[in-house]
């Protein structure tokens, strides 16, 4: 716990916008999200942070965390994809001596050692029905019952969840409970992906090449232009997470002064495809087809209305596609 906290003293020290609270990048994408952390930090609502994989929805649950100034009080993290069911509930609510046939002493649960402090729920899509019921009663009345005890504990928890999953799609699928849908989705984030923030490829490479030449005991190494220029062309589909892979790689097999483009190793998955689409599953791709025709119709406008009209919509159909991608907003006359 004394790590985080270290962590937390770093993340609240005054930063350049484009390196605050760990977040480094400067594009609109990204001041929005730095904008929604800094709004929800003050509160105790619950927090539902959404976006592909390797975008950094841990890091964004920290600075959540991290930015209120009782940041020293405990960080939990639960990573729900990764706890078999069958131990899951005792995971996070704990267990009293003799709740079932191996508990031979009690465990507090992850809640409780997160009171006072945040709960982070990762890959809360994965959750069960039968867990998303005790969740939505935790998120209700404020209590958990450890499995064996004659009555719940009160705690005083922030719940932050985060999901690459549509959980919309999984509430109509009825996979995932509307009801705690609702309960998550007080205060949504959406992390933007890598290839909606190309302008922060810069400052994110400038970022791992200090800290990977430190790492591997190498001295810091430039970057050419056109290596810069080759990576902000890539599509990026691992995000910030195969980036820094890139970079890592390129400073471990650079022998001169500089990285040029040859060492900037891409797999060839996450070369630019032949074809018009991103990938081959399908709602990643309508969702792709809906940001790059809001992004267009919104760049070739001066108004969110001209925008609408472009795309043959209504002001307010528009007003929904850009709450369900709020880093595609941006001011304009209406």
């Amino acid at each position: 716990m004394q790590l985080l906290r270290n962590d937390c003293r770093e993340f609240q020290r005054s930063r350049p916008l484009e390196h605050r609270y760990g977040i480094v990048g400067s594009s609109r994408a990204i001041a929005a999200v730095i904008r929604r952390i800094e709004l929800v930090s003050a509160t105790r609502s619950t927090v539902l942070i959404t976006g592909e994989t390797g975008t950094g929805k841990e890091l964004v649950a920290r600075a959540v965390h991290c930015a209120r100034a009782s940041a020293n009080l405990p960080f939990i993290k639960v990573n729900c994809a990764a706890i078999p069911d069958a131990l899951l509930e005792s995971e996070l609510f704990g267990h009293r001596k003799g709740a079932f046939t191996d508990a031979t002493s009690a465990r507090r649960g992850k809640f409780s050692l997160a009171n006072g402090g945040s709960i982070f729920l990762d890959e809360i899509g994965t959750m069960n029905g039968g867990l998303q019921a005790k969740l939505l009663r935790v998120l209700q009345e404020r209590e958990v019952e450890p499995l064996g005890a004659e009555r719940p504990e009160p705690i005083d928890v922030r719940v932050i969840a985060a999901t690459n999953s549509d959980l919309r799609r999984l509430v109509a699928e009825e996979r995932f409970r509307d009801d705690l849908y609702y309960r998550l989705h007080i205060v949504p984030i959406a992390v933007p992906p890598l290839r909606e923030r190309l302008e922060d490829i810069p400052m994110l490479v400038k970022h791992f090449v200090h800290k990977h030449a430190v790492r591997a005991g190498k001295p810091v190494l430039s970057v050419d232009d056109d290596a810069i220029s080759f990576l902000q062309t890539s599509h990026w589909p691992g995000n910030i997470r195969e980036l820094e892979n890139v970079i890592e790689r390129a400073v471990v097999l650079t022998t001169g002064a500089a990285i040029t483009r040859d060492a900037m190793l891409i797999e060839p998955a996450a070369a630019p495809r032949s074809t018009s689409i991103p990938s081959l599953k399908l709602h990643q791709n309508v969702e792709w087809i809906e940001r790059e025709t809001i992004r267009q119709a919104l760049e070739m406008s001066t108004a969110k209305g001209q925008a609408a009209r472009l795309m043959g919509i209504s002001p307010r159909a528009l007003s929904h596609y850009l709450g369900k991608y709020p880093s595609l907003d941006r001011p304009t006359a209406g």
